[in-house]
């Protein structure tokens, strides 16, 4: 063999695989399409149960709503133009909406107006009664628990057990009424004096530590014995001033100031029962 006669060499290059081009990922986008309709499926049938039938109906006439009337020929033909109501081609069909948003009402709406007002005037009114008997009760209650408060405390103070028969408690209309009377030989005040003796000062005070209790306000009454005269001048202002010192006994003994609502004289025209001369 010459040696300029040499031959050229031939590269082939082989690629393998690729099964055809029919096999790419168009599948993927079908599966996908197929996987978003079976989402929007399921979907729907969870908004079918959980939606009540007043939300579908909502829902229905959102997409078909009523307030739109049917269209109509104008005159029978295609392209003859179309109408909104039955009224002709002027109507824009608003009638009919109006009529189903505000019907008329009925010809007893105003008595069943007033029944409704008597109604709840009356309602009130009960109410506002109950919570007045309560209230009342509540308070007779703690007028109750004052005077057996008074009543016992007398009685485990050697001082005021001998008192005790000096002083009644009782309820009237007005509230609790506590009064300090006099008996033989044993006075709160000595005659024609108005400041009150040691004896009505323990009792006034032991009187004040029960009043404490209570919220109310209170009226203090002075009163003469019926010796002493009848209606007279000196009566009135001797009674007044001995309802004002005890007064005084009763703030030293704690009693708020402002509680006081009324401090009077009665004189002699309104006596204690069991009061003594």
């Amino acid at each position: 063999m010459a040696y300029g006669s040499d031959q050229p060499i031939i590269i082939k290059k082989i690629k393998k695989g690729g099964h055809g081009g029919h096999h790419g990922g168009a599948w993927k986008v079908a599966y996908a399409d197929f996987v978003t309709a079976m989402m929007a499926f399921f979907l729907l049938m969870w908004l079918i149960n959980t939606t009540s039938p007043e939300q579908k109906r909502g829902i229905a006439d959102y997409f078909a709503p009523a307030s739109v009337s049917e269209s109509t020929s104008g005159s029978g033909g295609i392209l003859a133009g179309t109408a909104l109501g039955d009224q002709g081609v002027k109507s824009d069909g608003s009638q009919s909406v109006v009529q189903a948003l505000a019907p008329e009402a009925p010809q007893d709406a105003e008595e069943a107006g007033k029944s409704n007002k008597t109604g709840d005037a009356g309602g009130q009114s009960a109410a506002a009664e109950a919570a007045q008997k309560a209230s009342a009760k509540k308070e007779a209650d703690d007028f109750q628990s004052a005077a057996e408060s008074l009543r016992q405390a007398m009685q485990d103070q050697p001082e005021l057990a001998e008192l005790s028969k000096q002083v009644l408690v009782d309820q009237t209309p007005e509230g609790l009424r506590i009064q300090l009377i006099d008996q033989e030989g044993r006075s709160m005040f000595e005659p024609g004096s108005n400041r009150p003796n040691d004896r009505a000062r323990l009792l006034l005070r032991a009187v004040a530590r029960v009043v404490n209790q209570l919220h109310n306000r209170i009226t203090v009454s002075g009163h003469t014995s019926a010796s002493v005269g009848k209606g007279t001048s000196d009566d009135w202002a001797l009674s007044a001033a001995r309802a004002n010192s005890s007064r005084g006994v009763l703030q030293e003994a704690g009693i708020d100031p402002d509680r006081i609502y009324q401090v009077s004289g009665k004189a002699n025209s309104v006596l204690p029962p069991d009061h003594g001369p």
